[in-house]
């Protein structure tokens, strides 16, 4: 057996048992793709070896959002920052800033896959199928998550996927939210901070992830570094939503030098390149072992960097010219940005090796703000959960429950009622020149890139909730 099929086997955990054009691939079935059987009335079902589950759908359909116009609140803020618009909560959806964070970590079992390899190249492949997969849950999810409030927090504990991850809102203005994960075997840590800066652009709005990945192989000895690419939702005001992620991220593995660098393509005037993703990894004297290519909303494979630059000649020579026509029509067009037509699959080159591969989404998953299986769970509150949280976790605020429970007039009018009560806060501290203290984190510097992070101080999981502000 090859080292590719080495390598394949130990990421998808089967054996290379069929061949399709020359591409080593099992009958992938991806690890996170879940049997859930019947739920039980408090929503949690469990199989027959006791292993829980977790709902599958919400308590109420998303509420339409073709009857709201959102133009009268963004027409004066072409090319402002709008982390503090208003926007009519049909926009949002039902979850937190800090749990769409934790879907970062709905393909877990890459990382768990990680720490078995061997090879610091054939690692920073499985890091960079994770670090795609970590933005793969925001395709067709136009609807923006709820601004954490200063302090909330949120935690996700997952012993069958062997991790447990905490977050905390550590600043308001600037907006920004750090959050820890971690192995409950010791087998890595991955942390971060991000601030996403919005900019509303006439007929789009522009996310900017500003903030640093940080993910530490501690069996290795290793750390990787990265930032997540831009993030477009297009036709604000007129056409359909949707979304294209692009820039450059770049991956480094700062024990060995090794260096995977990612182009998250925007879609282009055709379309062509809508969702791909190319790039390559290289060691420390610069020599490419592999090209990465895909899609972020299907999956990742891996070719070597020959076969590439042949398959690539190849199909430049078949290319035609018969978009001149489409482009002319395209110009005329100011009303809205068409999403072009998508291609459902990936072209994969033979000799191929699969990295990553996206899991279905619930049949129902449009009626339920498009999320996927991980995201139907993350606000659930399981029996008995409440009384081990503390006052601050998402699952806790009012105006959420009450938008996933369809009761959208009382889902405004609690959130409007929250953010006055932070604003009080805010002028009280004012007054007695009280600065605010975070909990769990604080600010530091990253030991890997030098850059001001927000770091764990640890102490979380000891369940000691006292003197935490009533935030709700």
């Amino acid at each position: 057996m090859s080292n590719d099929d080495e390598f394949y086997d130990a990421m998808t955990g089967l054996d290379s048992d069929e061949s399709h054009e020359g591409v080593s691939e099992a009958s992938f079935k991806d690890a996170t793709a879940l049997d859930y059987g019947s739920q039980t009335k408090n929503g949690s079902v469990r199989l027959e070896n006791g292993t829980k589950k977790h709902r599958t759908t919400l308590p109420a359909p998303m509420f339409p959002r073709n009857a709201v116009s959102v133009w009268g609140i963004l027409k004066k803020c072409i090319g402002l920052e709008l982390s503090k618009i208003t926007m009519p909560i049909a926009f949002n959806e039902p979850l937190s800033f800090l749990q769409r964070i934790s879907e970062y970590m709905e393909h877990m079992y890459l990382l768990n896959r990680v720490c078995t390899l061997p090879d610091s190249i054939q690692r920073m492949q499985a890091v960079a199928a994770f670090a795609v997969s970590a933005v793969a849950s925001q395709w067709d999810r136009t609807g923006k998550p709820f601004n954490p409030l200063l302090g909330e927090t949120y935690e996700l504990t997952r012993e069958d996927q062997g991790y447990r991850l905490v977050s905390e809102q550590v600043s308001h203005h600037p907006p920004v939210s750090a959050f820890h994960a971690e192995s409950l075997a010791g087998d890595f840590v991955f942390h971060g901070s991000i601030y996403p800066k919005l900019k509303f652009w006439g007929k789009s709005v522009e996310a900017e992830p500003k903030g640093t990945m940080t993910m530490e192989l501690l069996k290795f000895n290793e750390a990787y570094t990265w930032s997540n690419p831009f993030c477009c939702v297009h036709n604000i005001i007129l056409g359909s939503l949707w979304i294209e992620q692009y820039g450059t991220v770049e991956i480094i593995n700062h024990s060995t030098g090794d260096k995977c660098v990612l182009n998250f393509k925007p879609c282009g005037m055709f379309g062509k390149e809508l969702h791909r993703v190319e790039g390559y990894i290289q060691d420390k004297s610069k020599r490419k072992h592999c090209v990465i290519y895909g899609k972020w909303t299907e999956c990742m494979w891996s070719v070597d960097p020959q076969t590439y630059e042949t398959h690539r000649k190849n199909e430049k020579k078949g290319e035609s010219k018969k978009h001149r026509q489409e482009e002319v029509e395209r110009r005329d067009n100011d009303d809205s940005d068409d999403m072009p037509e998508v291609q459902d699959t990936v072209s994969v080159i033979p000799g191929s090796t699969l990295l990553w591969r996206i899991a279905a989404r619930p049949t129902h998953s449009t009626t339920m703000y498009n999320f996927t299986s991980f995201a139907m769970s993350l606000n659930e509150m399981e029996p008995g959960l409440e009384a081990s949280l503390p006052p601050t976790d998402c699952r806790l605020r009012p105006d959420i429950r009450a938008m996933e429970n369809g009761l959208m007039d009382e889902a405004s009018r609690e959130k409007e009622r929250l953010e006055q009560k932070q604003r009080e806060a805010r002028k009280e501290r004012a007054k007695s020149q009280e600065e605010w203290s975070t909990r769990w984190f604080q600010q530091g510097t990253n030991p890997f890139t030098g850059s001001q992070d927000w770091l764990y101080t640890g102490g979380y999981f000891n369940r000691n909730y006292t003197a935490l502000p009533s935030i709700y």
